[in-house]
């Protein structure tokens, strides 16, 4: 299938596509005798493969490793597997933080509705920011 219709089943732009050969998550597909990209139909599920992966947060260099392994011939699951551990662990370390800053923004709201802007005194930058 040519480039526009394999986006257009895949829903990403032949601009996507292209990139994704250049940044070696596609091989090139083989052309026909005018040139045109002439891509098999698995194709799509590369594609899609693909996206799921960014969607879980992978890497592009990651998802390049996992298919590589799957191009070699040997199944990549237990590589999956490892990189949504990491991911995963990743997410609520990040998670925990948001935590973290969420409960001192909620404690510096409070202190601003309890101070009067006019009481700001010298040398104070502003007083709500001040640890009390």
């Amino acid at each position: 299938m040519l480039i526009g219709e394999l986006a257009a089943d895949a829903g990403v732009p032949a601009k996507t596509i292209r990139f994704y050969e250049q940044a070696g998550l596609m091989p090139a597909p083989p052309r026909t005798p005018a040139g045109y990209r002439d891509y098999p139909p698995s194709a799509l599920d590369r594609l899609a493969f693909i996206r799921h992966a960014q969607v879980a947060g992978f890497t592009l260099a990651e998802i390049r490793s996992v298919l590589a392994i799957r191009d070699s011939g040997d199944p990549p699951c237990g590589q999956v597997a490892t990189l949504i551990g990491q991911h995963l662990a990743q997410v609520e370390r990040h998670i925990a933080e948001l935590t973290r800053t969420h409960d001192v923004l909620i404690d510096l709201q409070r202190r601003a509705a309890a101070i009067n802007p006019a009481d700001c005194a010298e040398p104070e930058i502003c007083s709500i920011l001040i640890t009390a």
